[in-house]
């Protein structure tokens, strides 16, 4: 019997749900502390042939997707074996980003794929508190401080500012990318780099991903009908959950209306 059990594969499966980075007191994204301990524990099963791992993230921080991304490399090599990665509803921006530590990506052929992009939002105010007769008052100590404040008029330099650090940051994104994709990337870089999204069939054709399927059916089809696919989720503490069942109610919802207006970029 024992014997038996040894003979079969077992594939530590790894989910990734969620918006990037911090996203409240008490809600479940991805950040890099949080599944740093998880990602160790998945790629330390010795006689695993690979990792899989399941994605569905609409993106956000850029530092931790960076941090993820690199962490799900260091792993594979040190400990020798392939990434697969799984796209389920969205692997956009930071998402994709996540997406490409595997050697292989797939996605359902309506998965939204894409979003190789930098993005800041804002409100103006200025005139709303005109109309209110408010007076703003700003103190500084560094003529930058204030940058894109949202109740004073913005300014040409400010904007500049910002979108040399976005240039920045995408390049990196763009470099992630090219690394992981190389040769499989089949269309030109302002197609793919300019912030655009598609459809899991659509993102096949353009190389972003290697092909359509899901992860019970890839595994399965990869190493046997009898593979065991062992997953590794982070899970709620029971003071997290009691907390967040108590008096905090504005700021959960808040948060759930933060969350919500991400996801809904892609028209979930």
């Amino acid at each position: 019997m024992l014997s038996f059990f040894k003979k079969k594969k077992i594939i530590p499966h790894i989910k990734l749900s969620g918006v990037i980075g911090n996203v409240g007191k008490f809600k479940q994204g991805i950040d890099f502390s949080g599944q740093e301990e998880i990602i160790s524990k998945a790629f330390a099963l010795k006689k695993a042939p690979c990792v899989a791992i399941t994605i569905n993230s609409p993106g956000g921080s850029p530092v931790q997707s960076h941090l993820i991304y690199n962490f799900i490399r260091q792993q594979a090599k040190k400990n020798k074996k392939k990434v697969i990665v799984f796209a389920e509803d969205v692997a956009a921006s930071g998402g994709y980003l996540i997406a490409c530590a595997g050697d292989e990506i797939y996605a359902n052929s309506s998965s939204i794929i894409g979003s190789i992009g930098v993005i800041y939002s804002s409100f103006g105010f200025t005139e709303l508190i005109k109309k209110i007769g408010v007076e703003r008052r700003v103190h500084t100590a560094g003529k930058n401080k204030s940058t894109l404040d949202p109740f004073q008029e913005e300014k040409k330099e400010d904007i500049e500012r910002l979108k040399n650090i976005q240039l920045d940051l995408h390049k990196d994104f763009i470099e992630v990318v090219e690394k992981s994709r190389g040769s499989k990337l089949k269309k030109t870089e302002l197609e793919l780099f300019s912030g655009e999204f598609w459809s899991g069939r659509k993102a096949k054709d353009l190389g972003l991903i290697d092909e359509v399927g899901d992860a019970n059916q890839i595994l399965r089809e990869k190493y046997g009908e009898d593979v065991v696919i062992k997953k590794f989720e982070k899970s709620k503490s029971w003071l997290s959950k009691k907390l967040s069942s108590s008096n905090d109610r504005v700021d959960q919802l808040v948060n759930i209306l933060d969350e919500k207006s991400v996801w809904q970029r892609y028209g979930l």
